[in-house]
Formats: structure tokens, sequence, C-alpha cells
């Protein structure tokens, strides 16, 4: 593991929220900023912050979103734009507790989103300068919302819940109806905002895999003809929603080489 810099507990718009930072400290490095998945949290990412923090020689900043991990319980049911106010309202303030000032954005799934959002609009004084986006949406589909229907079941009758509650403790209730009743609400189906990507000026790189059950790869394809900068893509064969884990080892040297090319 990457030595711990500091752990615990900022609050952000009256929410407590969970943090590690690891690695060299924000004034001496660049850092990665980790963006968990819908039903993700800090913990979840197990020791890949660290390595990857390792291999780069950047530091490392990991939290849980409001609703997820040990953060403060979300307020539900979450807006249609709850993507949107996470990556221009709770991100900027969290990166100035952190201290951040240049990050690479490392989003997984809901995460992806939030860090390409971020860096279209760039609020606040952190300059992204770059995005890792895994797995991410831009759009809803008919894919995603069947694998969400899936989960439902067996949230309902299968061994969901008790997944969840490892991660999530209290949480898992508001984790999973935050995400599956949002995204399930027949608003949601017109919920796209494919209109932030041609201000992305910065680096990014684009991870599918290629047997993704929450995402096709039109959302590889879309964001790579409308960014403005540098996009990279990779679509990972026998590999399914996360790379991360499913192929840790290739992932890590790919993310790794991709930080280092752009510092």
């Amino acid at each position: 593991m990457a030595e711990v810099l500091e752990k615990g507990h900022f609050e952000v718009d009256g929410k407590k929220l969970e943090y590690r930072m690891i690695g060299p400290a924000p004034a001496l490095a660049p850092t990665l900023v980790f963006l968990h998945e819908g039903l993700g949290c800090a913990a979840m990412w197990r020791d890949f912050p660290d390595r990857l923090s390792r291999a780069t020689g950047c530091g490392a900043l990991v939290y849980s979103r409001a609703g997820y991990g040990n953060s403060d319980p979300a307020d539900l049911p979450r807006p249609k734009t709850y993507h949107d106010d996470e990556a221009l309202r709770v991100l900027p303030q969290v990166l100035k507790h952190a201290g951040v000032k240049r990050a690479v954005l490392i989003g997984h799934s809901d995460g992806a989103t939030i860090a390409l959002i971020h860096a279209a609009a760039a609020p606040g004084d952190c300059q992204v300068v770059g995005v890792v986006a895994e797995a991410p949406h831009v759009f809803n589909e008919e894919i995603c919302l069947s694998a969400i229907r899936r989960a439902v079941r067996d949230w309902q009758d299968g061994d969901l819940r008790q997944k969840l509650e490892r991660w999530h403790g209290a949480n898992a209730e508001c984790a999973f109806h935050g995400w599956s009743d949002t995204w399930q609400r027949p608003e949601f189906w017109t919920w796209n905002v494919e209109h932030y990507l041609p201000d992305i000026t910065c680096p990014v790189f684009v991870i599918q895999g290629e047997e993704d059950f929450y995402g096709s790869d039109r959302q590889v394809e879309a964001i790579a003809r409308q960014v403005s900068g540098p996009c990279e893509t990779l679509i990972l064969p026998y590999c399914g929603h996360t790379p991360h884990h499913e192929h840790a080892g290739p992932i890590l040297e790919t993310m790794a080489r991709f930080v280092r090319a752009i510092l």
C-alpha cells in the first residue's frame, strides 16, 4: 500500500464525506482523483489507487460521495441532474478541501460521467490535466436499463443487498435506491450529457469492457467523436463493467502510461 498522507471526513454542503489521501502531497506532485461508480465507494477501489500512485509518482485522493460507504446519507430522490451537481458543485469543494491544484480524474461509470462534466466546465481553481473515463455514460440506453432491472431483482431476491451492506453498511439502501430508482424514472430515459463533450480540451482516455452489461461501445464512440482534445480509447475483450478489477495488471500499466505521458 502507498503511504497514507491523510484520512478522515470533510464536510461539503452539510454532508460529511469520507476520504483518504495517499502518496505525495498536492504541493509536491499532481493528484489522481478517484471517482467511484453508482454502487461504489472509496473502499471498493481496494488497493488500485495505491498501486497507480506508486506507478506514476502522483498523489491520490479517494473519497465516497454522499450516500455511499462511510459518508453521510444522500438526500433522496436524486434529481435528474445529480451528475452535474456532483461535478460542478461538490467536486470543486472536495478538491479545495484537499488542496489539489493539478488533477488527473480517474472515474468509473457514474464517476467517469462526473469526471467528464467537471473537465468540460473546469469550475474552481484546480487544473484538470487529464481524464481516465472507465465504463462511462454520456446518454441512457436500453442495455443499461436492462442491467439495472436485473440488479433490482438481485437486490430483492438474491444476495446483492448483503454484498452492498459489506461495503456501505447503513448506507446500503441509500446507495442502491439512489442509483436504481433514479435511472428507472421515465424522465431519465432522455438523460444526456453529450453537450459537455466539445468543451473538454485536456487528454482523455476512455476504457470499456467489450462485455459491459451497463453500456455499449456507442458511449466510447460518442466521447471520442465529440471531445475537442486528444482522445485515446481501449475496448477490452472478455471484460465486463469493471476493467480495473477484472484486468487489474494490464489496466494499471495502461493507465500509468497515459498519466506519465500527459504529465
